[in-house]
């Protein structure tokens, strides 16, 4: 009996969860557009490099501009000019 409900159980929580959304922004660009399509599904492309790019492209459809919070325009690190030996005390 306790396996039957379990079962049940386990195929109950299956059918009934939801599905995870997947990381809505990407592409390798600091800015992105968001374009509102019909049924109100959206499109994000973050291919712009600058704010003035993406609104050229957005003039005359239903989209926006926003900015991408997971660019990072940090680069590589650098070696340092000198380095520094270690003592071992």
């Amino acid at each position: 009996m306790r396996v039957l409900a379990l079962s049940i159980l386990t195929i109950f929580a299956v059918f009934t969860a939801d599905s995870a959304d997947a990381q809505t922004y990407g592409g390798n660009g600091p800015i992105c557009l968001e374009r509102y399509q019909w049924g109100g599904s959206r499109s994000i492309y973050c291919d712009y490099s600058s704010m003035a790019q993406c609104q050229a492209t957005a003039s005359g459809l239903s989209a926006t501009c926003v900015t991408n919070p997971y660019y990072s325009n940090a680069q590589a690190p650098r070696d340092p000019a000198y380095r520094q030996s270690r003592r071992g005390y």
